[in-house]
């Protein structure tokens, strides 16, 4: 019994897998994701298929997001479009690094970002100024006591 479910799961995530590889093109979307990508609408079709189908992921969240969930998302992208190639390049690598990480150290990122954003203005100051006048062994230092969570002993 085990094999003939294994078997038609096999099959169906196979079926699955050649359908999602076919190319969708523009008269394929619904009228919703026509009208969110209408700005590709000219170059949609010559598009590479993993491009289209992450617009599409990206179409699908959106619609999935309150009003101050999108205002946040057209903000930062506003903010990366004025970025230099050099800044968005080294933010990807960054991005990339990240989601290497296990999980548990992601997580642990996440924690101390919202922690520092919660502190007032002046100390947020105080540490990226502090943070900036390290040498290149503190910064690597202390980058591995936050992956790592070491605490520094208080004074």
């Amino acid at each position: 019994m085990n094999i003939v479910r294994l078997l038609t799961t096999l099959v169906l995530l196979l079926g699955l897998g050649i359908a999602s590889a076919e190319p969708l093109d523009w008269d394929s979307l619904d009228s919703d994701q026509q009208h969110l990508l209408k700005q590709l609408q000219d170059r949609w079709d010559g598009l590479p298929a993993e491009r289209r189908e992450r617009l599409l992921k990206g179409v699908e969240r959106w619609k999935k997001m309150d009003p101050e969930q999108r205002h946040r998302a057209r903000t930062n992208l506003k903010r990366w479009r004025k970025l230099s190639p050099e800044k968005r390049a080294r933010l990807r690598k960054r991005l990339e690094r990240f989601r290497k990480l296990e999980p548990a150290q992601r997580q642990r990122l996440r924690n101390k970002v919202q922690r520092f954003r919660k502190l007032p203005a002046e100390k947020r100051r105080a540490l990226r100024k502090r943070w900036q006048k390290m040498s290149p062994t503190d910064l690597q230092r202390a980058r591995r006591r936050l992956l790592h969570n070491h605490q520094r002993p208080r004074r």
